[in-house]
């Protein structure tokens, strides 16, 4: 194919893998598109950023300027949720560049009678583009650039700062170059920052011995909002399957009254359509619902698309499951790890496509409840472009509702459910304990292109995981995991009361809870008070005061000559909040150490005076060396300094 463009549009920053998916925003963010715009020869260039918004028709524009080395930035923000569209134009700007050739003939002494009739042409496109009152400015300008004896004027005119900027203000984009398109998925800032607290709604009963119930679960939302939580997570709130019903610390037989594993889902009273006769009736959970929203919480729910051997699917929809060549059902597995009280559905069964209706069905049943935040079980044993399916079908019609992703997987699996589609995503936070480790994993995130589709969200513990750090471990550690994962990252979740109360005795040999909630219902005191949730409630208050911590890819490591030490500096877009935190990683001792300021991330020279502000303690430092001592205590091992210039 012929092509008469004279620029070249290449390396476009920010894309993932070519175009084939789509970066991510949330409202209000900007995106900063960079790229190397290359014309021949030594001819004035311009380039422009074109964006829209899917329900637009016009492209709106925004001007490229010059970094270095031919590259080229601009940047637009985004004020709608769903797909923008996006691309790069560029072009030799013959009328710019007419104009430097006169300045730069006319400073040299030459006459330039013949240019300035060469640029009538420029002017004449003018006279059809700018307003009225450029229009006699410009007609005006014709007549000089014809007439010999206006020369002067004629010249004065040429060079002028005004018809510079009307040239700027109205390019003709003669033989432009236009890139391909890209894509960014805006959605509504939970995507970015978001505070979850998980616990098991059979729990909640105040009576002990007792299942807890929706209304019981009612009486917990001015606690769980207290705390400063956004996000109330329920493990699946479906029948529990009675077939093979695992026992208490995951034994194979059920002793009488054991209530099984929630994410084993379907029985004789329904499935995954269907409520825990238990908890209570869809009258209750919509009241929930309501009264969560009404205390500042957004209720999530699990999607977790397996079956229990007696769901209701098992009987109705035999092709959608697998069966051994003896004729019985295969159970889940994860070697050395078996399920037999779950079975996955069979994806590659002929009748995909009636299983996939039906399950973006179920989602959308729950979103018609008023569910818009789903913590999907297990996505990376599902296929991918089911996924990418499901969530797009989701969307179209509510653009409010988020996937969190619990995939604790290899890292490509977990990148891929993302580049999929989902909203955010479990991370190996929870096992990142050391200094460097967590430098190279925050590095990870927001330092290459994982920080424009992964949106990491933090978990000290999980039901399934207690980490050997926290097993046996004191309040210090617990406020160390809890601070680092509310200051690193916009979004984060714990399992509680667990966490809280501290209750860490593991199952012998294993990062899994003895006598674990997954499979017995427990009966907590959900009024005890303790200095960890006193920290955690104000470790929520400072999130929510301050937009710095409510992102994560803004983040620079400070240098501290002490590997107990981690320090880091944070801000918002606008720089208008900045942070730096400084946590202690031993729980048991006292830390010193000199941190370096980052004083040219800043923008500031050695000796302005700055004053850093603890907002936990409401101490106040004023500081001027690039250099500053640290002092840190176990029972409070971290500083959260205000930045006031």
């Amino acid at each position: 194919m012929l092509r008469q463009e004279r620029v070249v549009i290449d390396a476009i920053t920010p894309q993932l893998e070519c175009g084939r998916f789509f970066i991510k925003r949330v409202i209000g963010e900007k995106v900063v598109v960079e790229a190397d715009v290359l014309p021949d020869g030594h001819d004035v260039m311009q380039a422009e950023v074109m964006y829209k918004h899917e329900a637009q028709k016009q492209w709106r524009t925004q001007r490229m300027h010059p970094l270095e080395n031919d590259r080229y930035q601009a940047d637009f923000r985004v004020d709608k949720q769903g797909f923008y569209t996006y691309k790069i134009r560029g072009w030799v700007d013959y009328a710019l560049n007419w104009q430097h050739g006169i300045e730069a003939k006319v400073k040299d002494g030459q006459h330039v009678k013949s240019e300035l009739l060469d640029g009538v042409q420029y002017l004449e496109y003018l006279l059809g583009e700018a307003g009225t009152s450029d229009q006699a400015y410009v007609e005006e300008l014709i007549q000089y650039f014809q007439e010999p004896d206006l020369y002067v004027p004629a010249v004065e005119g040429a060079v002028s700062d005004r018809l510079h900027q009307l040239f700027l203000d109205f390019p003709q984009r003669r033989l432009a170059n236009t890139s391909k398109e890209l894509q960014v998925y805006v959605d509504r800032k939970q995507a970015a920052f978001s505070t979850w607290y998980e616990f098991f709604p059979r729990s909640a009963s105040a009576e002990p011995g007792k299942h807890g119930t929706f209304k019981d679960c009612e009486r917990l939302l001015p606690r769980i909002a207290e705390m400063g939580f956004d996000t109330l997570y329920f493990p699946p709130v479906h029948p529990i399957g009675e077939k093979n019903r695992k026992g208490k610390n995951n034994t194979t037989e059920a002793k009488e009254g054991d209530s099984g594993v929630p994410w084993a889902i379907g029985s004789r009273f329904g499935g995954h359509r269907e409520l825990h006769p238990e908890l209570g009736t869809e009258e209750d959970f919509r009241t929930l619902i309501s009264k969560a929203n009404d205390s500042g919480l957004e209720i999530a729910m699990d999607l977790a698309f397996q079956a229990a051997p007696d769901h209701p699917y098992i009987s109705e929809h035999p092709e959608w499951f697998r069966k051994r060549p003896d004729g019985t059902m295969q159970y889940a597995e994860n070697p050395p790890k078996k399920y037999q009280d779950i079975v996955n559905f069979y994806f590659e069964s002929e009748a995909y496509e009636a299983l996939w209706q039906e399950l973006l069905e179920v989602t959308l049943k729950w979103v018609g409840f008023g569910v818009r935040i789903f913590r999907v079980d297990n996505p990376h044993t599902k296929p991918y472009y089911f996924w990418n399916w499901l969530i797009g079908e989701v969307k179209k019609k509510h653009p409010d509702v988020l996937f969190l992703a619990e995939a604790f997987s290899r890292p490509r699996i977990m990148q891929q459910l993302a580049k999929q589609g989902f909203s955010q995503s479990y991370t190996y936070f929870t096992w990142r304990v050391h200094k460097q480790e967590i430098i190279d994993y925050m590095i990870e995130l927001t330092q290459t292109d994982m920080r424009e589709y992964y949106r990491p969200n933090f978990w000290p513990n999980t039901p399934d995981i207690n980490p050997y750090h926290l097993q046996g471990a004191n309040e210090s550690m617990h406020i160390i995991r809890y601070g680092l994962a509310a200051t690193l990252c916009g979004n984060l979740g714990i399992y509680g009361p667990v966490f809280e109360y501290m209750v860490t005795e593991p199952y012998p040999g294993k990062e899994e809870y003895l006598n674990s909630e997954k499979y017995e219902i427990k009966h907590w005191d959900w009024n005890v008070k303790n200095k960890l949730i006193h920290l955690i409630t104000k470790l929520n208050q400072i999130r929510k005061d301050h937009p710095a911590l409510q992102q994560t890819n803004n983040i620079h490591f400070c240098r501290i000559e002490n590997e107990q030490l981690l320090a880091f500096y944070k801000w918002d877009e606008e720089r208008k909040d900045e942070l730096l935190i400084v946590v202690s990683l031993d729980a048991h001792h006292v830390q010193q150490g000199y941190v370096q300021l980052p004083l040219e991330v800043m923008g500031v020279g050695e000796g302005t005076p700055l004053e850093f502000h603890d907002l936990l303690t409401q101490t106040t430092y004023k500081w001027g060396l690039e250099w500053n001592f640290i002092e840190l205590q176990p029972n409070l091992p971290f500083h959260i300094f205000h930045i006031r210039r």
